[in-house]
């Protein structure tokens, strides 16, 4: 793919350095949207508020020993009584788009039945403010918080449950779409499916890591398996629903964590091979939504352990979309050309490599420009979105009260060259979203591990903007890698 030189001229927008003298940066699409991203049980808090239903994180997270210092979200950032406030800041920093997600249970405190309106109210009142403040509201539907009670009706393991997700977007379609025209449907279908339902083994600087999410189960293949078609039901039954329910000009896809092969060199029978192994680490899910088929490779692989399914589940789950959102922060593995079975290798990653806080965060800014890459080659969507990428580092609030994140500064000028680099080649990229707006609760790492772009001393939910927020506006307001 490449760009003529009318069009890189196009690209770039101007500026002054400090000696007056002018110089070129490429510039994003005109149309690109500058956006952070949070979930609702890692931010809002207030767990019984409102009519609320408990969730499986509101019942994992009280378990001891499951959480980082036995941290849970009951209290999180307070972001459910302190929204106005956090949407100011957000406005402050140049945000343009803003992805959340609405808590299910929040909703449905029984995951079906009666809709509770407090809860509907909440969120109507959090789009109402966005746009006031002229941004852009993107509703994630699910983002791990699963009504405790569908839980205890068997919860991923049953095709209720995809029946229930399909009827509450149905719902919520309905009500927001008024004001919402953007909706994802479900956060990160490998990770909370392969780590909530039995836990991943990894090897992290040298050391075996083994890590899990709620509802903490350990499920055999065969049950997994079918956990994750259901996931994709629900997938396509909430697509479906949003089609019947939203209002003209509503959108829907997925917000997929990409696992990407990245090529170890670029040259064509390495990229085919990078090809090659992303469709394959995507089977049951990405590939399965936009294909309406499964690999003959991973059923071939997965034999009696692959799931149980009809033709028309996979005319559900292939009801089409109309963006792929992407969460990207590592590749999945770099490859190269092979000439066994599979048609990729994958190179071993040393020790040595460059990593951001996170021990499994090697730095690899690259993957934002293969995973967009391939994912347009791949399965050709009409837009993609990052829904996440951003990283963890070792912010201190010093002295004078600020927090100089330089490292993160570093990360995303460097990640998001790599997505300009992408979008200049024609990829239809239309944003990106900062994992996160605000430093909170990150899972089972608990408080320990801040990802925010603004600073949040937990104590006191003192909110502090960080010298990656003052980045994040100036990149905003030119377009541009600044």
């Amino acid at each position: 793919m490449t760009i003529n030189q009318d069009q890189k001229e196009k690209n770039k927008v101007a500026d002054v350095d400090s000696q007056g003298s002018t110089y070129a940066q490429p510039k994003f699409p005109d149309d690109f949207q500058w956006g952070v991203a949070t979930a609702a049980y890692q931010i809002e808090g207030s767990p019984n508020a409102d009519g609320k239903g408990k969730s499986i994180w509101d019942t994992y997270s009280h378990i001891p020993g499951n959480m980082k210092n036995n941290d849970t979200g009951d209290v999180a950032i307070d972001h459910y009584r302190r929204y106005k406030e956090d949407i100011q800041l957000m406005k402050n920093m140049g945000v343009k788009a803003y992805r959340f997600s609405i808590s299910w249970p929040r909703i449905f405190p029984d995951g079906d039945g009666m809709p509770n309106p407090q809860g509907l109210d909440f969120y109507s009142r959090l789009v109402d403010e966005l746009l006031k403040a002229d941004i852009k509201p993107f509703a994630t539907l699910y983002h791990w918080d699963l009504p405790q009670a569908l839980q205890d009706k068997g919860g991923w393991q049953s095709r209720d449950t995809s029946q229930a997700f399909g009827e509450y977007a149905g719902y919520i379609a309905k009500n927001l779409s008024d004001r919402v025209n953007n909706f994802f449907t479900i956060n990160e279908f490998q990770n909370f499916v392969d780590m909530g339902h039995h836990g991943i083994d990894m090897v992290v600087q040298g050391k075996p890591v083994r890590i899990e999410l709620a509802p903490g189960l350990k499920l055999k293949p065969k049950e997994l398996n079918q956990v994750a078609h259901n996931a994709v039901l629900a997938h396509g039954m909430a697509v479906q629903a949003i089609r019947s329910n939203g209002k003209k000009g509503t959108k829907v896809g997925p917000a997929e964590v990409m696992f990407c092969g990245v090529p170890v060199i670029d040259t064509p029978e390495h990229v085919k091979a990078a090809e090659t192994a992303t469709r394959h680490l995507n089977a049951r899910f990405l590939n399965v939504m936009q294909t309406g088929k499964y690999c003959e490779s991973y059923l071939k692989e997965a034999g009696k352990d692959a799931p149980e399914f009809t033709d028309e589940d996979l005319n559900i789950i292939s009801s089409p979309v109309d963006f792929i959102g992407i969460n990207v922060y590592i590749p999945k593995m770099y490859v190269m050309a092979s000439e066994e079975e599979l048609g990729y290798l994958e190179v071993p990653m040393n020790v040595s490599h460059p990593k951001m806080l996170s021990p499994w965060h090697t730095f690899s800014p690259e993957v934002l420009y293969w995973a967009a890459r391939l994912t347009h080659s791949i399965w050709n969507p009409k837009e993609i979105y990052i829904t996440e990428n951003g990283c963890a580092t070792s912010d201190v609030v010093d002295s004078d009260g600020k927090v100089f994140d330089a490292d993160r500064v570093m990360y995303l000028r460097n990640a998001m060259g790599q997505l300009q680099r992408a979008t200049a080649e024609g990829v239809p990229v239309k944003g990106n979203f900062v994992w996160s707006a605000f430093d909170n609760l990150e899972w089972t790492g608990g408080y320990g591990t801040r990802f925010g772009l603004i600073h949040v001393d937990f104590e006191t939910q003192k909110r502090t903007p960080k010298m990656s927020a003052a980045w994040f506006k100036e990149a905003a307001r030119c377009n541009a890698v600044v």
